[in-house]
C-alpha cells in the first residue's frame, strides 16, 4: 500500500462530521475496532458516564434509560464550574445492535435553547469492527448550532474511540 492509501484508511477511521446548516442536519462518522454490540452498549447504558466528556470540559452523570421504543432517557451534564444542564428524550426506534433513534432536548443550550433534535445512530459491521454513523437532525433555522454541534460530534466520537480502545482486550495485551 502507498502512504497515501494508508493515510486515507487511517483518516476514514478518525471521527469526521459535516453540517448542512440550511437543511438542519449533521452527519458524523467514525470507525471502532470493536463489534457493533460493544459500541451499542457504550451508547445506551450508564457506560456513557465513563466516556462522554473530558476533564476541564464536562462530564455526563446520572444516566438513566428505559431502552425500549417510547422509553425515556435522561442525563446530567456537569461542567467544571459546578453548573449543570439536564438532557432527556425518548427512544423512537431500536434495532440492536444496528440502529438506534432517539430524541434529545436540554434544559438550556447556548445555541438551541430547548429545541429537540433527533439522533440516529447506525452501526455497520466492518472487517475491522464497526462504522458508526450519527445523524443529528432538528437544526433548521439554527445553522450556527448545526456547525458547532458538528465539531462537537467529532470530539464525542473521539472520546468514544479512546474509551473503546482502552477497554478492548487487544489494547490490554
Amino acid at each position: 500500500l502507498s502512504i497515501r492509501a494508508v493515510r486515507s484508511r487511517r483518516n476514514w477511521r478518525a471521527p469526521h462530521a459535516v453540517a448542512d446548516g440550511g437543511g438542519g442536519a449533521i452527519i458524523a462518522t467514525a470507525e471502532f475496532a470493536v463489534p457493533p454490540e460493544r459500541v451499542f452498549r457504550a451508547l445506551t447504558t450508564d457506560e456513557v458516564e465513563r466516556w462522554w466528556g473530558a476533564a476541564g470540559f464536562y462530564r455526563q452523570t446520572d444516566w438513566t434509560a428505559d431502552l425500549r421504543v417510547c422509553g425515556q432517557w435522561s442525563v446530567i451534564v456537569r461542567f467544571p464550574d459546578g453548573t449543570t444542564n439536564g438532557g432527556n428524550g425518548e427512544f423512537a426506534e431500536i434495532d440492536a445492535p444496528r440502529k438506534l433513534v432517539m430524541t434529545r432536548k436540554f434544559q438550556k443550550h447556548p445555541l438551541l435553547g430547548t429545541r429537540e433534535t433527533t439522533i440516529t445512530y447506525r452501526l455497520d459491521p466492518t472487517a475491522a469492527g464497526t462504522r458508526l454513523t450519527v445523524r443529528d437532525e432538528g437544526f433548521i433555522g439554527r445553522s450556527e448550532a448545526a456547525y458547532g454541534n458538528a465539531e462537537h460530534w467529532e470530539r464525542v466520537l473521539g472520546w468514544l474511540d479512546a474509551y473503546l480502545t482502552a477497554d478492548s482486550p487487544s489494547a490490554v495485551g
